[in-house]
């Protein structure tokens, strides 16, 4: 009986202007993982980061649409393995842990390992990301009943089924919380590994900002739980309607128990359109939900469909 196939491996770099940083990126997961093919997907960088890529053996790809999300998006189509490695090519991650990272997705049969940062420098992982990547799990763990303890972190090993049924519709920085939202909702065998995480190389400057960025997440988040969530999203809205109806409601109550009279008929009107508004808001989550659970079943089915070639 002939042995099977070694797995195929791919180690994914999206990059823009890290021409300081991309050279020894390349050179660590060269190292980390010799049998795997490196690609680069530069996002229309200004200096020699493909040049500079290409010239340390990696396979350069470029990418128009300016953005993470969209890095990923091309990414993912694009390239076919078993497993995938994603890390940023500013050579912040530690490339020695992907190994153990893959061998933890094989052995378990898992399709997401996440690297959480651990911060070998204080300046490589600013208290104001650190606020911001807590604030945001807390939200995530609230909505969607589980998280991650790093949901932003860049550096993460991917199964090819997770891969190919992922559907990227992020543009920047906000993709790391739309592939944990992806596991969350498919309910997807997933790890977490820690990592070292350093200080960028010098001449090399983080593309991350923490407000409008922050700000982007913390909207995806709420988009993402709009659209995967509705009943709860829109049982929200709908609660929240009915209650400020039942206050402007009770002194009208009052009113006409004391009096028999209704004299604040606009009040009235309101309290009641609200109430009606409430219920049409309600029912609008009910079919959503419905939708929604259509609409995952036929996306698991799918996942279930691709063959599983991880060995």
């Amino acid at each position: 009986m002939p042995a099977p196939e070694p797995a195929k491996i791919a180690v994914l770099l999206p990059a823009y202007n890290e021409e300081a940083a991309i050279a020894q990126t390349v050179a660590a997961f060269r190292q980390a993982l010799p049998a795997a093919e490196i690609y680069v997907y530069d996002n229309r960088s200004t200096d020699r980061t493909a040049e500079i890529a290409a010239a340390a053996g990696a396979i350069v790809r470029s990418e128009t649409l300016r953005g993470k999300g969209s890095v990923v998006r091309r990414m993912f189509a694009d390239v076919d393995a078993d497993y995938f490695v994603m890390a940023d090519g500013d050579c912040t991650y530690d490339a020695a842990a992907a190994p153990v990272m893959v061998e933890r997705c094989r052995a378990e049969c898992l399709d997401m390992v996440v690297g959480c940062r651990v911060s070998q420098d204080e300046a490589a992982y600013r208290s104001g990301h650190r606020f911001g990547n807590r604030l945001l799990t807390t939200i995530l763990s609230y909505f969607f009943g589980r998280s991650f303890t790093d949901i932003l972190s860049g550096y993460r090993v991917f199964s090819r089924r997770f891969v190919k049924t992922f559907p990227a519709f992020a543009a920047g920085f906000e993709i790391e919380t739309e592939i944990s939202v992806h596991a969350l909702r498919m309910r997807m065998p997933v790890a977490e590994v820690e990592t070292a995480y350093f200080a960028r190389p010098e001449g090399s400057s983080s593309k991350l900002s923490t407000y409008r960025d922050g700000v982007r997440i913390l909207s995806t988040i709420l988009n993402l739980v709009r659209l995967e969530r509705p009943l709860l999203f829109f049982g929200l809205i709908a609660a929240f309607l009915a209650i400020v109806a039942v206050l402007l409601a009770i002194p009208l109550v009052n009113t006409y128990l004391a009096t028999g009279l209704v004299p604040r008929l606009p009040t009235a009107v309101l309290s009641a359109s609200l109430t009606v508004l409430a219920a049409l808001v309600g029912f609008t989550g009910l079919i959503l939900d419905t939708v929604v659970r259509g609409r995952r079943e036929v996306l698991r089915m799918h996942y279930l469909s691709l063959p599983d070639r991880r060995g």
